[in-house]
């Protein structure tokens, strides 16, 4: 369905070329000062600018905040932020009903729907539906205010260089290709305790919203995978003092499902955006076999340049939920 969450419930709707797109949020407590100010630094971060790699479309992404608030409080009723899409182009992704798009989600679905689903821009399978999703994410840090969040872009096409990463997004660009990219996140100030044992550990809930971001494709916490080729001996974090400071942090700040109080780390895996602009050889159902394809419309070069901030709101939505269940939030 399109809600997530038990204490810190978050509603998505709308469509990337429909009217408008948003987001609910059931759970947020009376009395928070929360006005669409604090949506502004996140936003500005998921927002295409022009610069390499991002999409040509522009959109304001002005937040209206339409029911939860009263005299610039959370007034402890649902709290719905609406986005009115501005600069839609449905037309450009008509054929893509007969003619779907390689590795997109019109022809899975145009099934599931039959038919009926909105196919401009990939209704709500788009990545444009992220921004209701860093509008919660930036509510949710306003229960977290001991936390802080940093993300980085560590790679993209391969190359760990960040040197490299604007010549390597021209040149895509110029190719009509798109890369992958991988997002690191840490999150400090998280409560120890925080989390809850297996279904609703920690990864558990971060990673279920955090695959719900479209393009996402694989999440690492900690050591991650290189813990699968190590050693007992090398990878445990031995605790330093009676704080539960470790040597080396590679379970990413959380045993047994929950946080042990160091920093949490995670890593996650963007593909390269389907939407290529070089011909590509796939089913027509119109012809009744595989024709070209080009596809026009504005993308992104590397989905993961403006999905990183998406994941750090994932990761703040999920921690929020969490908090909320262990008393641990600010209310």
């Amino acid at each position: 369905m399109n809600s997530f969450g038990h204490s810190f419930r978050i509603t998505l709707f709308g469509e990337s070329h429909g009217p408008a797109i948003g987001v609910t949020i059931d759970g947020m407590p009376a009395g928070i000062p929360f006005s669409e100010q604090d949506l502004a630094p996140d936003l500005a971060r998921r927002r295409s600018t022009g610069t390499a790699g991002t999409t040509p479309r522009r959109e304001p992404d002005l937040p209206e905040i339409v029911s939860g608030i009263y005299n610039g409080h959370t007034d402890g009723t649902p709290l719905t932020i609406l986005f009115r899409n501005a600069n839609t182009r449905p037309h450009d992704y008509a054929a893509f009903v007969r003619h779907p798009r390689p590795s997109h989600a019109d022809l899975v679905a145009f099934r599931k729907y039959g038919g009926f689903n909105h196919p401009g821009g990939g209704g709500m399978f788009s990545g444009r539906m992220t921004v209701a999703l860093v509008a919660a994410g930036a509510a949710a840090k306003k229960l977290l205010p001991g936390v802080r969040f940093s993300t980085r872009l560590t790679e993209i096409d391969g190359m760990t260089d960040s040197s490299s990463f604007e010549r390597i997004l021209n040149d895509l660009r110029l190719a009509g290709d798109t890369a992958g990219g991988v997002v690191e996140i840490r999150a400090q100030g998280i409560a120890a305790g925080t989390g809850e044992p297996f279904f609703d550990s920690i990864e558990s809930t971060a990673a279920h919203l955090i695959f719900s971001i479209p393009g996402v494709k694989g999440i690492e916490f900690g050591a991650g995978f290189a813990a699968a080729r190590s050693r007992g001996s090398h990878n445990n974090d031995l605790i330093a003092d009676r704080h539960g400071t470790t040597a080396t942090n590679n379970d990413g700040g959380i045993n047994g499902g929950l946080a042990n109080g160091n920093e949490i780390v995670l890593r996650v895996g963007f593909k390269p955006a389907p939407s290529i602009a070089q011909p590509q050889e796939t089913f027509d159902f119109t012809a009744g076999h595989p024709t070209p394809l080009v596809i026009p419309g504005r993308h992104d070069v590397c989905i993961a340049l403006r999905g990183a901030v998406a994941a750090e709101a994932a990761l703040a939505i999920a921690l929020a939920d969490l908090a909320l269940r262990a008393g641990n939030a600010a209310v």
